[in-house]
């Protein structure tokens, strides 16, 4: 039996979405009755289409009786997570050959990495990045010649804005093809340590520079539970992805035949006519709630709470931090990955993976079981994980393909209770996210991470206007005692919402020294983030009348996450009287920041998915 509060919300998000999901299902419908899409191409067209095409594959195109599969492509060469994507598309282009298919590489989207950018400049593009991927997922389809999609991206902003981008084709079958995490470097307890030590000034640049070096050392993705592997979760946990292939490292024979079996995945339902769910019927209101509840359930990042609201308002279904909140009071928190523990995904991967997460939830009742996937129609296909077929018929030699996959149940129970519990048996009863409300607006905080002595502070406040005000103070020795730092004009008007995850290794600095500390700010901080309380993505924001605005140098701030409080301790009428103090806002030049000037003059608040398609979905 579904638990009662999960069947409340979904009820709760369908009856508020009735209009918009309709409206949404309708295009669908609309686009999937007209005629198959080569068909009406004049010559010129199609000629453009086949201009760089084999002779082989001009032909099938001429005869458009065969499917001609798309590629959205996030590869680059400098980020490793998108590394392993290069070999792709010569892989998907060998299997579909063999089925009589084409496939062509219709786009590429950008992969900027909030590891490169933390602190600098550059992120203020980086929640920026998921609209123009949507938009460039679009451009990439627009000339809608494709029967099929696969969607190749990994990262923070990259996966939300393919799927943003993608919801507007649903009526096509598109699938994301993941590309694993690296293996394990250094453990993640000594890559924490070493941190600490260089904010507190005990050791040298190239002591970090060693054990950074050490963490992320070669291609995949980080293997922390950031947003990255969040993501990762999240499209296996809602059905797009290939059961069990979240988490296996690139490289491998398994990897390639994952890939493999997505492509002839695809094929079976296009050329067999074997029923074929598309986008839109995958994305619904209760695949949206299992995304959450997977969200919960792993103490996945926070940057989620605003990016599945923008997923899922691409889909016609209007999501609430409410919805969320209530969630999370009564999903348990089953899983300790870093930065909510000491262990990395692949250590998950080993103790059983999504596969024993999604049959524990299910079997729970937390998860709807009847819901549509890439694979069939029903979640309990996602409870088995994948295996190389032994069998020495069936497995092709490497100069002929890849090795085929066969899916076996999951294990019967953890194999590491320290990294996956069962639901009977959680780390928490509660999620790890909390929505946060008071008279400062709402927020969301990210209680997995943090130790429960740690989730109630009440000190007085340190106001900043920047990340490196912050830093600044902590050099100058003006931190040594119990405060709430308040980081306003952070919010995605202000400044794009950058993340401000350099300020972790200071706050726990002095945390450890024993100073009650947290953090309010009206910005992001990194899905990697944990250890000392944060209320983030404080809405409204400071520029936008925000009253973090109106916060004073000393007054006294209360965050309390069990209670689900934020407040500053001044009176309604001593608020209202206080002028909100706020820089001037400017075009603010350089890294290209010029060129987002219209996103950051249109984007919705956070609470509403920081977006700047919000009028287009309403």
């Amino acid at each position: 039996m579904l638990h009662p509060r999960i069947q409340e919300v979904t009820e709760r998000v369908i009856r508020r979405s009735k209009d918009t999901r309709a409206a949404y299902l309708n295009r669908m419908e609309t686009a999937k009755s007209k005629t198959r899409v080569r068909a009406g191409l004049g010559c010129g067209n199609l000629a453009h289409v086949m201009a760089a095409c084999s002779s082989s594959e001009k032909d099938l195109l001429k005869q458009d009786e065969q499917p001609n599969l798309a590629i959205i492509n996030s590869y680059n060469d400098m980020l490793s997570a998108h590394v392993p994507y290069k070999e792709y598309p010569d892989l998907i282009k060998q299997i579909a050959s063999k089925r009589n298919a084409t496939v062509q590489v219709a786009g590429g989207v950008p992969a900027m990495c909030d590891g490169v950018t933390q602190g600098r400049d550059g992120m203020e593009l980086s929640l920026f990045s998921r609209d123009v991927i949507a938009m460039s997922t679009a451009i990439s389809l627009s000339h809608d010649v494709f029967d099929g999609v696969f969607c190749l991206g990994v990262c923070d902003k990259i996966v939300p804005g393919l799927l943003i981008g993608a919801l507007s084709f649903g009526h096509l079958p598109i699938y994301f093809l993941p590309a694993g995490p690296m293996p394990s470097g250094i453990p993640n307890k000594e890559k924490a340590r070493v941190r600490q030590k260089f904010a507190q000034g005990l050791i040298e640049r190239e002591e970090l520079l060693e054990a950074e070096s050490a963490s992320y050392h070669s291609a995949g993705t980080c293997t922390f539970y950031g947003t990255a592997n969040s993501n990762q979760m999240l499209m296996e946990i809602m059905g797009l992805h290939l059961p069990g292939s979240s988490f296996v490292n690139p490289y491998t024979e398994l990897r390639d035949g994952l890939t493999a079996s997505a492509v002839n995945t695809m094929l079976d339902h296009l050329i067999d006519e074997k029923p074929s769910n598309c986008l839109a019927d995958i994305v619904s209101e209760k695949t949206i709630i299992n995304g959450l509840i997977g969200l919960l359930a792993t103490g996945g990042s926070t940057n989620h709470a605003i990016h599945i609201i923008a997923m899922a308002k691409a889909a016609g279904i209007n999501l609430t931090w409410k919805d969320m909140a209530d969630l999370s009071e009564v999903v348990p928190l089953m899983t300790r990955i870093y930065p909510n523990g000491s262990a990395d995904v692949n250590h998950f991967q080993a103790a059983g993976g999504m596969s024993l997460l999604i049959r524990e939830l299910l079997d729970a009742g937390y998860l709807h079981r009847d819901v549509k996937t890439i694979v069939g129609d029903s979640l309990s296909d996602y409870a088995k994980e994948p295996r190389l077929d032994v069998n020495p018929n069936l497995i092709a030699s490497t100069a002929t393909g890849p090795s085929k996959v066969k899916w076996v149940p999951c294990p019967e129970n953890s194999l590491d209770e320290d990294v996956l519990r069962p639901a009977t048996n959680p780390f928490n009863a509660q999620g790890g996210l909390q929505l946060l409300t008071g008279n400062l607006g709402h927020a969301v905080i990210k209680v997995s991470a943090v130790a429960e002595q740690h989730q109630v502070v009440s000190a007085p406040a340190k106001i900043f206007n920047s990340q490196v005000g912050l830093q600044q103070a902590f050099a100058n020795g003006e931190l040594e005692t119990d405060f709430i730092a308040v980081i306003k004009e952070q919010g995605p008007k202000a400044k794009g919402m950058p993340e401000l995850h350099k300020l972790t290794p200071i706050m726990a600095s002095q945390q450890d020294k024993g100073f009650k500390v947290a953090i309010v700010t009206d910005g992001r901080m990194s899905g990697a983030s944990g250890k000392v309380p944060a209320a983030i993505h404080l809405a409204p924001e400071a520029v936008e009348g925000g009253l973090i605005a109106k916060i004073q140098e000393g007054d006294l701030v209360t965050l309390d996450a069990p209670a689900g409080v934020l407040k500053v301790h001044v009176s309604d009428e001593e608020l209202a009287g206080r002028t909100h103090e706020v820089s001037e806002q400017t075009m603010t030049f350089g890294t290209g920041r010029e060129l987002f000037e219209g996103i950051r003059q249109t984007v919705s608040s956070a609470d509403l998915g920081a977006s700047a398609f919000g009028v287009v979905y309403e």
